[in-house]
């Protein structure tokens, strides 16, 4: 009876041994579901010294009013927009605790208004107010969703709404704004909160301060909210010489599929890029490589690459990368033969133009993967 449970722990305990083996294994070749910021995988972006923002709340007398983050015990600290590279289109938005900086995100609630957060790796999260000369706080929230963008504002006691600002050492302003990537309600967990949209600073847009709450009809009503009609961008090359080149996607067969900017709402500042490929309206991204250049390509449901290329007049395909990294934005041209690069671009039926870049919203090399294909950066048309 002895050596016969001898034999049988020994046989558990081997068993045990290689469950533990393949669970670790198993755990190394699993991909996360979905972003997550706490991963330690940091790109070395090169810069010289940050430009710091001062962050506002804008009065319609032309007053402004601080917005700070603060703690439970009312103890407030500075909310800033970090610029870390030449470009200033695309800006973190950061609340400086105890020297650190601590992302800001907008997060997922069934409230009228989005709540504004400041959350700490420690998983604390600190509110944003704006406080007046007289020191009452007013909530920062987001208000409303337009496509990809939420508009942020400060609320004070009678409702009315007040813009939020990010003002550099010079003068100049950019909105500030939360930025969606994914469709859905959720972005992303990060340290135990659902994070419904990213908070950055970018160049204004003419329209976005006018946007109101949409008011839900009531149960009875037979008024119907107006639906906005979708506009569709041409994306072109623009070449030295002022010529536009028509941007296409094509897969394996050498098949030629559009690609373009989609305008799903009434805001233009920050607009998917999409290939139509049969029906299908297809990410394009910027993959993760080793090569001096990043591939922008488009990914299927199955997760099929397509290739993206200018095309020009005599039908010559020129490859279509990101080039270089400025902070947050990768820059994307198009190459020639002669190795000259050409500037991508999102034209309007009406002739507006915004500017096609790659878009970080992590500091890590790879943002996310998609069917197997790890994603460097998102592709967007943006304002300039």
């Amino acid at each position: 009876m002895k050596n016969s449970n001898q034999k049988i722990i020994k046989t558990f305990r081997k068993n045990l041994f290689i469950l533990g083996v393949l669970f670790l294994l198993t755990a190394c070749n699993e991909k996360p579901t979905e972003a997550n910021e706490d991963i330690e995988d940091v790109e070395e972006v090169t810069n010289t010294s940050d430009i710091v923002w001062n962050v506002k709340a804008i009065l319609p007398d032309g007053k402004s009013l601080d917005i700070k983050a603060i703690d439970k015990e009312g103890k407030t600290f500075d909310i800033k927009a970090i610029q870390n590279s030449d470009q200033d289109s695309f800006l973190d938005i950061k609340a400086i605790v105890d020297d650190q900086k601590v992302a800001v995100k907008i997060l997922v609630s069934d409230d009228q208004f989005a709540p504004i957060k400041a959350i700490e790796k420690t998983k604390v999260a600190y509110d944003i107010v704006a406080i007046t000369a007289e020191g009452e706080k007013m909530e920062v929230k987001g208000i409303v969703r337009s496509g990809n963008i939420v508009v942020i504002k400060a609320i004070d006691k009678a409702g009315k709404f007040y813009g939020i600002k990010a003002i550099s050492p010079s003068g100049q302003m950019n909105d500030v704004k939360g930025i969606k990537i994914n469709i859905k309600e959720k972005e992303m967990t990060m340290r135990g909160f659902n994070v419904y949209a990213h908070v950055k600073a970018m160049h204004p847009s003419a329209n976005e301060d006018d946007f109101k709450p949409k008011v839900k009809p009531k149960k009875n009503s037979k008024k119907k909210e107006k639906e906005f009609k979708r506009i569709i961008w041409n994306i072109k090359a623009v070449t030295l010489k002022g010529e536009n080149l028509d941007v296409k996607a094509f897969d394996v067969e050498g098949n030629q599929f559009d690609v373009k900017a989609a305008q799903d709402d009434e805001q233009h500042s920050f607009m998917n890029i999409k290939a139509f490929v049969n029906g299908s309206e297809l990410p394009v991204k910027i993959l993760v490589s080793e090569d001096e250049y990043s591939p922008v390509k488009a990914i299927g449901r199955d997760g099929t690459i397509y290739d993206i290329k200018a095309l020009t007049k005599d039908g010559t395909k020129l490859d279509v990368k990101g080039i270089s990294r400025s902070g947050n934005l990768i820059h994307v041209k198009a190459i020639n033969t002669d190795g000259e690069m050409y500037g991508i671009k999102a034209f309007a039926p009406d002739g507006e133009l915004n500017d096609v870049k790659g878009i970080k919203i992590f500091e890590r090399t790879k943002e996310l993967s998609i069917r197997g294909n790890d994603v460097y950066a998102h592709l967007k048309a943006i304002k300039q």
